[in-house]
């Protein structure tokens, strides 16, 4: 008998819905405080996850959900990379 995989779930910070992990793009805060975008989904630190559209980003922006779940104050350059990475992501 085949068991089903469980798919991991993770909630947006701007919209606040449960999706796929894999669907998502992780916000990581590293042992040294740094703010960074973490492609892989798998180094160490503090997580937070956003859904791939820039009106989460908006969202999270605005309602400083990234700030909440990292419990750290986020740079604007943080921001700006996020944005870039969209732009990067929608060009595809």
């Amino acid at each position: 008998m085949k068991t089903k995989n469980k798919i991991p779930m993770r909630q947006c910070t701007g919209c606040r819905e449960m999706k796929n992990k894999k669907e998502m793009i992780r916000v990581l805060k590293t042992a040294e405080d740094e703010i960074i975008l973490d492609a892989t989904g798998k180094k160490n630190g503090r997580g937070a996850y956003i859904c791939k559209s820039r009106e989460c980003l908006e969202k999270a922006r605005k309602n400083h959900g990234l700030e909440r779940s990292l419990k750290a104050a986020i740079p604007d350059e943080v921001y700006e990379s996020l944005e870039k990475e969209f732009d990067h992501i929608e060009e595809q």
